[in-house]
């Protein structure tokens, strides 16, 4: 009983209206100290207000569900996207109302103004939507959906509360997976700047019907479809090869720098899940781990159907750390575990060729038995330095000294290319449409 009665009055709130009709009767009595026949006009004005409060008050409260409102959220959010919420509430009051729509969004949005005002007729329906862009992975605990309705006197305001305490994990960039999955089925994955190359071979996955040249492979002369055309045909197929692929993540403390309120870190593993998916899309076998002071969260490549699921859990809850990551550690376990020649896409950053070079004789150990590809990002802010305008010394100096970080970064590239290691030197955006095109460059290229 006391906990109905403390949540009926948590319910009952008075409107900017009220206080402002409030405060300046309030101000009237007092220059009616001034003027005494003020008194009975205002005494009469106060019981108005007060019979106003009381019929506002049953009108709100004469239905027991006026408001039913309901959100609906992702069973999970896609880290780094756009992820829409989706809220419907219904008015079964007999009268125009006002509705003021708060959603407690998760401490990690740190948004305290979230407001939506809507006007309902009796009866009416409405659907109201909005996204929310997560940056990092983990669990969102959404609090109350809160609804405050005022009638058309606009005295009291009664709050409604629905869903509370709804949670929902924050998972890898499974709507940039989803996108990519498709390009790739259709063919469309050339859109984004690769033009793919396809090389003849004897697979059995069909691509199409093409007419008979000199030297080409008789035994796949299609006859019937030559009896229709009264030509020689020929079935072409594509050149599979399954192959392992493995995403490393070095999650050492040179991946814990920011980009756009994402870590570096972040997007590898988003780049990550979508380059293992389209591997296996494309027939090869997908793997990954990561390494700081020691290798871990390693899943041996394969072409399992359960293999997306087994990466997409072990990146949930990848996390960087402030250890210095040991590439010595890696090639030994790379060495050990990785007999197979295998393309290797290393997600790390290096500033300066320094930190190159301590590592470089470890790289090019990995580079005698595999593919290597390097990837590294651009400093996107020392880029945006160089293109300012300077005017004083200081300025000078600073865009003096960003313009060397990034002639050391292209200088690295060079020293990977000398060594016979594939590099991409990268934006963070476009980290996973750069690693997409670099592995379908080298199916079409047949390095691998």
């Amino acid at each position: 009983m006391k906990k109905k009665l403390y949540t009926f009055y948590k319910s009952i709130y008075f409107s900017k209206r009220f206080f402002q009709l409030l405060i300046a009767i309030v101000v009237l009595f007092i220059v009616a100290f001034l003027y005494p026949w003020l008194f009975d006009y205002l005494k009469f004005a106060f019981y108005i207000l007060l019979a106003l409060v009381l019929i506002d008050f049953v009108l709100l409260y004469q239905i027991k569900d006026g408001i039913k409102a309901r959100r609906t959220i992702p069973d999970k959010l896609s880290n780094g996207d756009d992820n829409p919420i989706h809220i419907s509430i219904t008015s079964q009051y007999g009268f125009k109302t006002a509705p003021k729509i708060i959603d407690e969004l998760p401490i990690q949005f740190q948004k305290r103004n979230f407001i939506i005002n809507a006007t309902l007729d009796s009866g009416q329906s409405k659907e109201f939507n909005y996204t929310v862009k997560p940056v990092e992975r983990g669990e969102y605990h959404f609090g109350s959906l809160n609804v405050y309705v005022l009638s058309f006197l606009g005295l009291v305001e009664r709050r409604y509360r629905f869903d509370t305490d709804a949670m929902t994990p924050t998972y890898p960039s499974f709507l940039q997976m989803r996108k990519y999955e498709l390009m790739a089925f259709t063919n469309r994955l050339k859109d984004y700047g690769l033009k793919k190359i396809r090389r003849i071979g004897h697979t059995m996955e069909f691509e199409q019907i093409k007419d008979y040249v000199a030297g080409d492979d008789v035994r796949n002369i299609n006859w019937k479809a030559s009896a229709k055309t009264g030509q020689l045909m020929l079935n072409q197929y594509q050149d599979e090869k399954s192959q392992p692929v493995y995403s490393v993540m070095d999650k050492g403390r040179v991946m814990k720098m920011p980009f756009e309120e994402m870590k570096l870190l972040d997007y590898a593993i988003n780049a990550t899940l979508v380059i293992s998916n389209i591997a296996l899309k494309k027939g090869d076998k997908a793997g990954m781990f990561s390494f700081s002071d020691r290798v871990s969260n390693q899943i041996v490549a394969q072409k399992r159907a359960s293999q997306m699921n087994l990466i997409m859990e072990n990146l949930y809850n990848l996390d960087t750390d402030f250890k210095e990551s040991d590439f010595g550690r890696l090639y030994i376990d790379v060495k050990r575990t990785i007999k197979q020649r295998s393309l290797l896409l290393l997600y790390t950053n290096f500033e300066t060729l320094d930190a190159l070079y301590r590592q470089l004789p470890y790289l090019q150990a990995i580079a005698k038995t595999h593919l290597l590809v390097v990837i590294f990002f651009e400093n996107t802010e020392l880029k945006a330095l160089v293109q300012e305008d300077v005017s004083t010394v200081q300025e000078i100096y600073e865009k003096t000294i960003a313009e060397k970080f990034i002639y050391e970064k292209k200088l690295i590239v060079n020293e990977l290319n000398k060594y016979g290691i594939q590099t991409i030197l990268t934006e963070p955006q476009n980290l996973t449409v750069n690693t997409i095109n670099k592995y379908l460059e080298i199916k079409a290229r047949g390095l691998l």
